[in-house]
């Protein structure tokens, strides 16, 4: 799988995870260069709460554009350390 924003390729892993239609990326698959930490959390009732970047192209910027579970429930354990993407990004 492959995330690309902007033209550019943001992630890409042949181990993603798939939740609720989303693809995870494993973070390390992640480009660090284009991620900006933002303060924004949401709070899923089985996942805990998510936290987000924003992605960083070129000069431009897609904020809060991916999440992550830094430290999620017992049910969502599988996604610890990996990223999904939104708002624009592309993944296929």
């Amino acid at each position: 799988m492959k995330a690309t924003w902007n033209g550019r390729t943001i992630a890409e892993s042949d181990e993603t995870v798939v939740v609720e239609g989303n693809h995870y990326f494993p973070l390390a698959s992640v480009d660090p260069a284009v991620l900006s930490p933002s303060a924004t959390h949401t709070t899923c009732p089985w996942k805990g709460e998510a936290s987000y970047y924003s992605l960083s192209v070129d000069g431009k910027t897609n904020g809060d554009a991916a999440w992550f579970y830094p430290d999620p429930k017992p049910a969502a354990a599988e996604i610890k350390d990996h990223v999904a993407f939104w708002r624009g990004v592309t993944v296929s």
